[in-house]
């Protein structure tokens, strides 16, 4: 998946809003190495830096990447897949505020998060958990079998909080807290939920003709308008997971 940066900033600043607003929960300190695993436009991990903590964020989208270093040249950016972290015993703690959800090999990207960590490190991270979009996803599944003739599949991993806490135990960590929770999510503008589905589904659009393509929008705005528009703004019906581990021992490499 390619990902144009600018929207993203311009169209879902939402989103780093509240990975800037779960750094209080990481609670960096100075000195720490603290890893941002899914760190985007990398304006999170400017955040933990100016902590005090020393701070290197990694992401699987060059576009990302390269846009983070630009805005960002004094900090450490690099390319990686969750699935396949490359660190081993470097970090204090790692810090993942929703990317974990697009990471459908999840039990390697726990893993890769225990090997990156020192005895002792912790996590903080927040995902999509059971349900998430669930409405949106209805709405947008239906319009596509019905206009396009084609299936929907999701391609994320959203998981309840019993699932993974117990991958969590499974591979080395303790699990110290989790939450699941409703965040429904006002969308910008009144093409908040069109620009939603370009952004973050564009692989069932972009083999669709244009007019094919518009009629699946309007058909999935029609069909959501009842559970997802309020007082003309356009919500995602999110849920998400909030965990904070720790790795126990020597755990599981």
């Amino acid at each position: 998946m390619q990902w144009n940066t600018q929207n993203y900033l311009d169209q879902h600043g939402f989103i780093i809003d509240r990975g800037q607003a779960l750094v209080d929960l990481l609670a960096p300190q100075a000195d720490e190495r603290i890893l941002d695993l899914g760190c985007g436009t990398g304006h999170v991990t400017q955040t933990i830096a100016e902590r005090g903590a020393m701070a290197v964020g990694v992401d699987a989208s060059p576009e990302m990447i390269s846009s983070a270093s630009t805005r960002f040249p004094h900090l450490d950016f690099r390319l990686a897949d969750a699935a396949e972290l490359p660190f081993e015993g470097e970090f204090d703690a790692v810090f993942s505020h929703a990317t974990l959800h697009w990471v459908t090999r999840a039990e390697e990207a726990i893993r890769g998060m225990h090997r990156a960590l020192k005895p002792g490190g912790r996590v903080v991270a927040e995902l999509g958990g059971w349900r998430n979009v669930e409405a949106l996803q209805a709405a947008f599944g239906q319009a596509l079998h019905k206009v396009a003739g084609h299936a929907y599949r999701c391609p994320w991993y959203f998981p309840s909080l019993s699932e993974y806490a117990a991958l969590l135990e499974a591979n080395g960590f303790v699990v110290r807290a989790a939450w699941h929770f409703d965040l429904a999510t006002p969308l910008n503008g009144k093409d908040g939920l069109r620009n939603w589905l370009t952004q973050f589904l564009p692989d069932h659009l972009a083999t669709l003709d244009e007019t094919i393509r518009e009629a699946v929008l309007a058909a999935t705005e029609a069909s959501a308008r009842v559970s997802l528009r309020r007082d003309g703004v356009w919500f995602a019906d999110y849920r998400r997971l909030r965990v904070m581990a720790e790795k126990a021992g020597s755990g599981v490499a």
